[in-house]
């Protein structure tokens, strides 16, 4: 940088606001506190005309916001100047400058003598100052601010051993202020003889038991009538007396675990510690065929590793487990820390690729949808001025941002409950909702977009009757839309597509039919599912990644709540179940 002209760009701002004051004060802190010399092309009365803003801010800005802003981690003070001039500002001020400032040795021996004396006691609450400035700070008299604690002394009663607390306070108090003349205190009144009583003997009542006892005896009488256990049956030990029933065995589902150099589990959950601590996971050599002793030896992480453990019933058997290796501040391996599991039942494992293809599609997403999160919400922090005023054409910038941000997001959701729906891990909720109407609702709202180009979509039943299908309203409500804004948008200039729908009672059971015209940009299609036909930006869109994702999305819907999307010549056919068998039309809605 050849010319350096932040400090003038700062000082040319006016701040008028709050916001503003805080924000240019924080500026001068970033820019004043780097070291003392001058930047790049800089002069001393830019410096100084730096200086003397600073001092202004101070007055208009209150001492707690002062001091929080220089706390704020994430600048360097290396500028000894700064921490002088904040030395004589308020206390709490002085002493988050006095414990913010990273100086060298030869600044902290040059800045103590000029320091006030309240910043030097400030400065032994550190305990990362150099040997020179430590040793400067004891020749100049300043210790630690608390006083040594007094010898305790015990009290018997009598005049003599309680004048040692009397004369310990008198010496404290003279340390920091002139003698006060104490009185000794008095002896208590001497009553009549109470009888001995030693501290660990406990008063007994009139039966001669003790209170602890009779205590016990107590609570064992309180079960006894309730007819209860004790609330912690399941996890003490007992003698098989054969009083009490015996006690169910329990499976643990997951535990954490964290292993040393050896391989060894040095500490577990406390449910399974007593169990586990103390055995051997991994082979030390890297000859063997085992993954998880290669991937040990290599210092690798664990990803799904089978383990087969002995022992307690709790704890036997088959484990997937998943460990990532940690290493000592000197970057030596120390071990192991991760997670054990029960592997998935025979059924879930049935699913085979496509489960965990589905898995690690689910996994990608949510790598993603964090920095798209990230990214939405510092734009939407710029766009409302939380941090401070932007210009106009910033704001206008991060709205397209969060914009952009929140419908990746929305793809994201699309993907996840795709790939949820085809592998059983989502299920569409159950319900009642009027599919006749919500048809109808739908076509008025895409009518109002199609209007413009003379087409849209010609309902083929009446409007009075009711068709109600098994769903539950929203899930049905996104279905109905993905199904005809996929259709909508694909509609060319004064095209029309005729929608029926019609109850159907077939095989034992009743459902609901819908059947849709294809346009003609779709119907050439060999496999509309896995169509890539992407549509001109409009104003309806079936998602983000077109119309064949779109459809296949609902054909997953569709049949995860009972149906099916079929595509049969030229029409896309909408199989839902009904409520009941009597539930729907008494004839067909659609011609």
């Amino acid at each position: 940088m050849f010319f350096d002209d932040r400090l003038a760009t700062v000082l040319r701002q006016r701040a008028t606001g709050e916001a503003n004051l805080r924000t240019q004060f924080r500026q001068l802190l970033d820019l004043l506190g780097k070291d003392r010399s001058l930047p790049p092309g800089g002069d001393r009365s830019l410096l100084a005309a730096a200086w003397l803003r600073m001092e202004a801010l101070g007055e208009a800005i209150p001492a707690a916001t002062r001091a929080r802003l220089i706390r704020e981690p994430g600048w360097r003070f290396r500028n000894p100047d700064l921490a002088s001039h904040f030395a004589d500002h308020e206390p709490e001020v002085a002493a988050a400058a006095i414990a913010r400032a990273e100086l060298t040795a030869d600044d902290w021996t040059a800045l103590i003598p000029r320091l006030p004396v309240r910043a030097r006691g400030f400065l032994r609450l550190r305990r990362d100052l150099p040997v020179d400035a430590e040793a400067l700070l004891t020749r100049l008299g300043v210790h630690d601010r608390g006083l040594p604690a007094p010898a305790a002394a015990p009290y018997s009663g009598d005049s003599e051993t309680s004048a040692v607390p009397l004369q310990a306070e008198e010496t404290a108090t003279s340390a920091i202020r002139a003698p006060v003349p104490l009185r000794p205190v008095p002896a208590p009144p001497v009553s009549a003889p109470s009888p001995p009583r030693d501290r660990d003997t406990k008063a007994r009542d009139d039966t001669g038991r003790t209170e602890i006892s009779a205590l016990v005896e107590r609570i064992a009488q309180f079960r006894r009538e309730r007819g209860e256990a004790p609330p912690d049956l399941e996890r003490s030990p007992r003698l098989p007396l054969g009083e009490l029933p015996e006690r169910t065995g329990s499976t643990a589902a997951s535990f954490g675990f964290a292993a040393d150099s050896a391989g060894r589990i040095a500490w577990a959950t406390a449910e399974v510690a007593p169990m586990v601590v103390g055995t051997r996971l991994f082979a030390a050599s890297a000859a063997t065929d085992d993954p998880l002793a290669r991937a040990f030896a290599r210092r690798q992480p664990i990803a799904r590793g089978s383990v087969t453990l002995q022992g307690a019933p709790a704890i036997a058997g088959a484990w997937v487990v998943d460990a990532e290796p940690r290493f000592s501040e000197e970057g030596h391996f120390a071990g192991y820390f991760g997670r054990f599991r029960r592997p998935a039942d025979s059924a879930a494992a049935a699913g085979g690729a496509e489960a965990r293809e589905a898995d690690r599609i689910r996994q990608l997403l949510h790598e993603l949808r964090t920095p798209v999160t990230a990214v939405q919400g510092y734009a939407e922090v710029i766009q409302q001025q939380l941090f401070g005023p932007a210009p106009h054409e910033y704001r206008a910038l991060a709205a397209a941002i969060a914009a952009d941000a929140a419908r990746i997001l929305a793809g994201f959701e699309e993907l996840d409950r795709l790939a949820r729906l085809e592998t059983g891990a989502l299920a569409v909720e159950p319900g009642e909702t009027d599919l006749a109407a919500l048809v109808r609702r739908t076509a008025a709202q895409l009518a109002a977009a199609l209007e413009t180009q003379d087409a849209g979509l010609t309902l083929t039943y009446p409007e009075a009757p009711s068709l109600l299908i098994a769903i539950d309203h929203e899930d049905a409500e996104a279905l109905t839309w993905r199904l005809l804004a996929s259709l909508a948008a694909a509609c060319a200039p004064g095209e029309r597509i005729t929608v029926g729908l019609d109850p159907l009672i077939g095989s034992g059971r009743a459902v609901s039919r819908l059947v849709a015209a294809l346009p003609a940009r779709l119907a050439g299609e060999d496999n509309l599912f896995a169509a890539t036909i992407r549509m001109a930006p409009g104003a309806i869109s079936p998602g983000l990644f077109g119309t064949g994702f779109a459809l296949r999305l609902a054909r997953a819907e569709a049949r995860a709540a009972g149906g099916d999307l079929r595509h049969e010549g030229a029409a896309l056919i909408l199989t839902l179940p009904l409520v009941s068998e009597g539930a729907g039309l008494p004839g067909a809605l659609g011609g």
